[in-house]
């Protein structure tokens, strides 16, 4: 059995690398930075004794996503389980100056996270199994001033991977969307709020146990279903003029 982790430089990929490690997959770890993959490889390899092996990966790069998920099948086998853990949340002022900006954070975050589910949910249809999880953000549930580029490019992906997930269904393949809240990572460094943080490791847990349990939509931590519930349901003649 093995599984591919996209995006393996943030914490809660790393974190989530060591759980599916630990129940004896072999794991495959991609990022842009090679180096720091070839590190969580070998401390993956070290804690679990599980082949782990690393690899570059881009996600703008959407031409070479099929060969890239072919190379690591031949080096790690068909895969069992993906899971796309990477973003990109740019920043806030270049994003409404420059477009260029903005558009790679679309691109990192919808169109280049697509790509790699299609070629990866080729194989995974072909074979009749296989889980795919697609990690997104809580913003992606209503557009607000401060994260309006990101907030859709997730809500794109979480639109898309519904539809994927109802595609799939009947070929066997279980789709998972996670909609994080506030983690503790590179994302949320300096946030001041009241709202609890959850740690990585915490994030892990919770989603190497729903895609065990084939949940179709995890919110976690599990409160930010019912903030984003209710969120939802503001009249858009209100919400237009909050400072969100």
């Amino acid at each position: 059995m093995s599984v591919a982790i996209f995006g393996a430089t943030s914490r809660i990929a790393r974190a989530v690398a060591l759980r599916w490690a630990e129940d004896g997959h072999a794991v495959w770890i991609g990022a842009r930075d090679v180096a720091e993959a070839e590190r969580i490889a070998a401390d993956v390899r070290v804690k679990t004794g599980v082949n782990a092996v690393a690899g570059a990966f881009d996600a703008v790069d959407m031409d070479a996503h099929p060969a890239l998920v072919a190379d690591i099948e031949a080096a790690v086998g068909p895969l069992d389980c993906a899971v796309l853990a990477f973003g990109d949340m740019g920043e806030l002022d270049e994003d409404h100056t420059d477009f260029a900006a903005a558009r790679r954070v679309i691109d990192v975050n919808f169109t280049g996270a697509a790509s790699l589910c299609e070629a990866i949910a080729t194989g995974m249809a072909e074979r009749g199994a296989g889980t795919l999880i697609g990690v997104g953000s809580v913003a992606g549930d209503r557009g607000r001033q401060s994260n309006y580029v990101y907030g859709s490019a997730k809500g794109a992906f979480a639109l898309y991977l519904q539809g994927l997930r109802n595609r799939l269904f009947k070929r066997g393949v279980h789709v998972m969307t996670v909609k994080l809240g506030f983690v503790d990572t590179r994302m949320t460094w300096g946030l001041k709020t009241r709202i609890p943080v959850a740690t990585p490791e915490q994030a892990a847990d919770a989603i190497h146990a729903a895609a065990k349990r084939k949940v179709d939509t995890l919110y976690y931590p599990p409160f930010w279903r019912a903030i984003m519930g209710v969120i939802k349901t503001i009249p858009e003649r209100a919400f237009k003029r909050l400072s969100l």
